[in-house]
């Protein structure tokens, strides 16, 4: 005890004269000394006490331990001795020197956790920094897609007006031959197929929602005039077999298949598909106004709007690539039907090449049908074998 109270004495005389310099010692009153007297800061060489081995880093701020009972216990002092050392030193002593090392320990753990925590923010960081990046490149190839799109749509028109005036210019060079004229218009008419789903696809939408409204409109002025049904009429569902007649028209027909929510019904000679909600009950044999009972195929004023509305809403292309056998010759019957009725000289159907299964399929059904004067592939610049161009009567 009195040398360490002599150590005591002789660091505080040197704090005392500022004096600056490296202290080791293993008494613990110096260590209570510096850690209450500014001036003076505690250190310690780390110890790993579990493998028992130095670590060579240097820890300022904790004071260190001396390991004295781990290492007696390492080099073979028996126990007893050991225990009678602990026992003259106290378990206070004893005890504190394991807080101590307690405390360092957990001061390492810790300070291994802001690390980690400072990395993951720093990369948090750069992530964010990056994707930021990322969206501004993206904005930037957004605007020059629709930069190119623009420019090709561009293009594309100056390259129709620039056909279109070829062709007029050859067909005058010509002197208008009938079969140099009809070849250069053959040329055309196949040019403005291939670019017609380019170039109006843009003015489709604007056309049908105008076309939408004004059907709207006239159905509704129709309804006015037209008598109401009976109720019973109204609450009988349509079947097949029934008489019907679509709401809004005159001309009567009779429900032939339902397919879901639609139907098709023939009227005279013509065959057309409409949805349930649209068609009504008529008696047998009930006549209305402004309809002929005769044999004669006359067609109402408001009958005429529609066909000419529908013409201008058909797309004269069908896609049925990827789809099944059955359900593509259904969707062509569909399509082909409308053809007919609202009086198309062309369509085209696009199926693929694949294994010429589903080509084979359609071309069978194509030789069944009436109305149908002539088809055959599209030209090899234009879809060779994957696309069948149909011309009606």
């Amino acid at each position: 005890q009195i040398g360490g109270a002599i150590a005591e004495a002789i660091l505080k005389h040197f704090n005392t004269k500022r004096t600056f310099g490296i202290i080791t010692t293993h008494y613990q009153n110096l260590k209570h000394f510096a850690e209450d007297h500014e001036g003076i800061i505690n250190g310690a060489m780390l110890y790993d006490r579990h493998l028992m081995q130095a670590l060579f880093q240097l820890q300022i701020g904790n004071p260190g331990s001396s390991f004295a009972v781990e290492i007696a216990r390492k080099i073979g002092l028996p126990e007893e001795i050991i225990a009678d050392a602990s026992a003259i030193v106290g378990s206070e002593y004893i005890n504190a020197d394991k807080y101590l090392l307690d405390i360092v320990r957990d001061k390492r753990y810790w300070e291994n956790k802001r690390q980690t925590i400072r990395q993951r923010e720093k990369q948090l960081e750069e992530t964010i920094i990056r994707y930021e990046a990322e969206m501004e490149e993206l904005g930037k190839s957004r605007k020059e897609i629709i930069r190119q799109a623009k420019e090709e749509a561009e293009h594309l028109l100056q390259e129709s007006n620039a056909k279109i005036e070829s062709t007029i210019r050859t067909i005058k060079e010509t002197q208008a031959e009938k079969e140099k004229t009809r070849l250069v218009r053959k040329e055309l008419t196949d040019f403005r197929h291939s670019i017609e789903g380019l170039t109006l696809k843009a003015q489709e939408g604007e056309i049908v929602r105008k076309m939408d409204k004004l059907r709207q409109k006239q159905e509704h002025r129709k309804e006015k005039k037209l008598p109401p049904s009976s109720s019973s009429l109204k609450a009988k569902p349509v079947v097949e077999g029934d008489t019907v007649r679509i709401k809004g028209q005159t001309a009567s027909g009779k429900v032939i298949e339902i397919s879901g929510k639609n139907a098709i019904v023939t009227v005279g000679n013509m065959k057309t598909t409409v949805k349930l909600e649209r068609l009504e009950h008529i008696r047998s044999g009930t006549i209305f106004p402004n309809e002929i009972p005769a044999k004669s195929a006359f067609v109402s004023a408001h009958t005429q709007n529609q066909m000419y509305e529908r013409k201008l809403e058909f797309k004269q292309d069908i896609d049925v690539r990827g789809m099944r056998g059955d359900a593509a010759l259904q969707a062509i019957t569909y399509f082909i039907d409308d053809a007919i009725l609202v009086g198309i000289d062309r369509v085209r159907i696009l199926h693929g090449t694949g294994t010429g299964i589903l080509c084979t399929l359609i071309h069978q059904y194509l030789q069944t049908v009436s109305g149908v004067k002539h088809f055959e592939n599209e030209h090899v610049q234009l879809g060779g074998a994957g696309v069948t161009v149909v011309d009606f009567f």
